[in-house]
């Protein structure tokens, strides 16, 4: 069997029609024969191209509202078949089935359909059938048969045909057919997803994962991994969906990072206040709330500027040239915000190493999703932690009450804690971090290096005391003890938030109490592994 194969028929069942006469007229110019359904064979034929409808070729008209119309020996035979078997070869002839060489497919728009927010039966009506069967066929078949299923290969077989005097090698229809089985299971991927949904099916039996490749990477976290960044097709605000205007591409770290960034300060709605958040290694390492987006920066780099440095920056509103000065003052990775004025893109013009993303939206934090991790043998799955805590959730467990002022801080450090990898504590004053303590084994040693870090930082500021002096403090998960608590108290803290639902509770409220400072249960913890 030659390696080099000739395309003499295709076929053409496409429901994206970008391209397509285009592509038909320069294979008809090549001698091609084109067979096509319905809606594609009308459009070919209004272009001027010469075309013969599947249903001559099957000898059934296409029926029940276009559901049959592909499903027939004389098209899958047709794009089955070995050439080079014997048998294969007699039983084509006495059944008069042609060869078919090239299929080009696309499907039903099954995930646009349920994006719209069809209902139950429309997106049914919107599953396709006999393209995956045709897909899967040639696919099998690529020994002998080309399959195309994404618009962006349509150059690429073009250039194959042009270089193989019109045949094409075994390499391009062995690539051709991995892409389409790859696309028949993301499909199937996304009808059984949407389906556990409808059908209030939380944890299905089986479960399918898909993704499209958006970009190969240099390397992954580390110089020897291999690494890629595949896209959903959810359309969510940030890193996947991005505009990127400036700067060499995202790396396998920064693309964690930045959606890190983001997703934390989507939590601070634009109409509430400026906001930014300053990320290092996926932790927040600063955040604040400004009068102004510049303000706002300038408090979230006080509390660490040490990590600040070659970290990742969120903003919750237009950047403007004023906050785009402020952080060119360090080097700074990327800059994430969902839009940018023409002076900020000015300023960032000159620092060439500085990658700028635009999103056009913040996320939405409250959004249901599910989040996957990979383990050894298996995949974890569970809901995104959209909890959200509200001042009339609150609990006031000590005999001292916590002010208004001091409420708003603690949701805003309980807030933040979300994002912070555990276990977490959060110093907050005035509604900028001024300590972080994330991903210890031990509660008491995150309550004391956020300490530290609140220490090292006042002598960088020439402050008397460190801003943990007065401030609150967050904790993702219950105090088992009273001792992480004591160690906030001995930072400064004056009143705490956390979960609640020790078996010393009892023993933490008193401790609060002898301290004399406010402690209030949410009832609800945030970890993040």
């Amino acid at each position: 069997m030659s390696d080099l194969q000739p395309i003499r028929r295709a076929l053409f069942s496409v429901s994206d029609k970008q391209g397509l006469v285009e592509l038909a007229e320069l294979l008809a110019q090549r001698g091609i024969e084109i067979l096509s359904t319905g809606g594609s064979a009308g459009m070919l034929r209004e272009a001027g191209i010469d075309v013969r409808d599947v249903a001559d070729v099957t000898g059934f008209p296409e029926m029940m509202d276009g559901r049959v119309k592909t499903l027939h020996p004389r098209v899958h035979g047709g794009l089955l078949a070995l050439r080079d078997n014997d048998d294969h070869v007699a039983a084509m002839s006495e059944h008069e089935i042609e060869p078919i060489d090239l299929l080009v497919v696309n499907l039903y728009p099954f995930e646009a359909t349920v994006a719209k927010g069809a209902d139950y039966d429309t997106c049914i009506e919107n599953i396709d059938i006999g393209g995956p069967a045709m897909i899967r066929a040639a696919a099998k078949n690529h020994a002998f048969v080309n399959v195309i299923t994404d618009v962006q290969d349509y150059a690429g077989l073009i250039a194959e045909l042009d270089e193989n005097d019109g045949q094409t090698t075994r390499a391009f229809r062995e690539q051709m057919a991995q892409v389409a089985y790859a696309r028949t299971a993301a499909y199937d991927a996304a009808v059984s997803t949407w389906m556990a949904d409808a059908i209030g099916q939380p944890t299905p039996r089986r479960r399918a994962f898909a993704g499209t490749l958006a970009a190969t990477m240099r390397y992954g976290e580390n110089p020897h991994q291999n690494a890629a960044f595949y896209t959903d097709g959810s359309h969510r605000p940030g890193v996947a969906t991005a505009e990127q205007h400036q700067g060499k591409a995202l790396s396998y770290n920064n693309i964690n990072d930045t959606d890190a960034a983001f997703e934390l300060v989507s939590e601070f709605a634009a109409e509430a206040g400026p906001a930014c958040a300053i990320i290092k290694h996926a932790n927040p390492c600063g955040v604040a709330r400004g009068e102004t987006l510049e303000e706002a920066y300038r408090r979230a780099f006080d509390c660490d500027r040490t990590s600040a440095f070659g970290g990742i920056i969120a903003l919750n509103r237009t950047l403007d040239g004023a906050t785009a000065r402020a952080i060119s003052e360090i080097f700074t990775e990327v800059v994430i915000a969902p839009m940018a004025d023409d002076e900020a893109k000015a300023v960032f013009a000159a620092k060439k190493n500085l990658r700028l993303l635009t999103t056009g939206a913040l996320a939405d934090p409250r959004e249901a999703m599910l989040t996957y991790r990979q383990v050894s043998g298996g995949m974890l799955v569970q809901d995104k932690d959209v909890g959200h805590i509200g001042k009339d959730d609150l609990k006031v467990v000590t005999k001292v009450q916590p002010t208004e002022a001091q409420i708003d801080d603690l949701l805003f450090a309980w807030t933040v804690g979300k994002h912070v990898k555990s276990n977490a504590i959060i110093y907050v004053k005035d509604g900028a971090t001024v300590g972080v303590g994330a991903g210890q084994m031990s509660r008491v040693d995150s309550s004391r290096i956020a300490a530290r870090k609140s220490l090292d930082m006042a002598e960088a500021l020439g402050l008397s005391e460190p801003l943990t002096k007065g401030s609150v403090v967050a904790s993702d998960a219950f105090f088992p003890f009273a001792d992480g608590l004591m160690a906030a108290v001995e930072a400064g803290a004056t009143a705490v938030i956390q979960p609640g639902g020790s078996m010393r509770d009892d023993e933490v409220i008193a401790a609060a109490d002898e301290a004399g400072i406010a402690m209030v249960f949410t009832g609800m913890r945030h970890f993040r592994h």
